[in-house]
This record gives C-alpha cells, structure tokens and sequence, in this order.
C-alpha cells in the first residue's frame, strides 16, 4: 500500500513485496504438483548376474501411491533366472522368504494372501518388464523396510533397502 505523499523507491518495493511473496509461494507449490508424480515413480533394472541396478530406494513420504517398473535386462529365462520384486519389513525378510519358496514360480515366490508383503511383482525373465503400484498408507518413516528378488538363493544377493523420507 502506498503511502501518499511518500511514493519513493523504497515505499513502492514495501508496497508490491507481499504480492511478489504470496506469488512465489503460489508458484513453488504448481511446481512442486507437477513434479510429485515424478518423484513417486521407481524404475529399477535386474540382470543375469543377480543384481538389481541400485541397492537403496528413496521415496518420498508425499507420496499416497508408488509406482515401480522393474526391467530384467538379461537374457535368460524366468525358469532359470527369473526376477522380480518383493518389499517387507526388515523383521519379515527371512519369514517371508521361506514361506515364498514353498509358494512355487506360479506365485512368484510369493506365500498366497502373505500379509507380512507390503508389495511384489511377477517373476520376470530376460527381457521383460513388469509395473506396479503400491499405497504407502501403513507404512511409517520410522520402519526399516527392505526389498529383494524372492526367486530361490537370489535373496541373498539382490536385496536393499526401502527408505520412506
């Protein structure tokens, strides 16, 4: 606002700085909608010699849904060297392996109805892609989660972690 009688320099930038500032704030919050749906999407690749492309995951905890494209960039097939994506807590890793084995390559390695899962894709062969989405809902910033290809003796190897920022 103008003071009249004062419409020097200094008075007019006093004048605009709160339209510039509610503008910016405006603007920062368009830009960062526009990005989230970046920021919630994972794509991640597996090979033939039993490892993921990264052994950590960072998402943001904005993020209500996840989207993850897993690309098996090897060769061989998904009887012989099959690859997909599980995510649990750390506390269930080791529980949740051992029951996906009796589970059979029908299901993916994966127990029928596993509650300890928070999500998995299909067991993928060379040259096959794969997506899902996942809600975060239950899940906390504070839990240590982990991911790994539930395919028999590959947990060993192709694990990491799952951080919710």
């Amino acid at each position: 606002m103008l003071v009249q009688g004062t419409a020097g320099p200094y008075s007019i930038v006093k004048a605009i700085l709160p339209v510039i500032l509610a503008l910016s704030v405006v603007l920062h919050n368009q830009s960062y909608a526009e990005t989230d749906d970046a920021d919630c999407a994972v794509v991640l690749s597996a090979d033939d010699a039993m490892r993921f492309s990264s052994a950590e995951i960072v998402a943001k905890q904005s993020c209500s849904v996840i989207s993850l494209t897993l690309h098996h960039t090897g060769r061989l097939p998904r009887a012989s060297m099959g690859h997909n994506w599980v995510l649990t807590k750390e506390v269930d890793f080791r529980g949740v392996v051992s029951d996906g084995v009796m589970a059979g390559s029908a299901n993916s390695y994966i127990a029928e109805g596993d509650s300890r899962v928070v999500a998995f894709t299909k067991l993928i062969g060379g040259g096959e892609s794969t997506t899902i989405s996942f809600s975060t809902e239950k899940m906390k910033a504070s839990e240590r989660y982990v991911f790994f290809c539930s395919y028999p003796g590959h947990w060993g190897i192709m694990k990491g972690t799952f951080l919710l920022t």
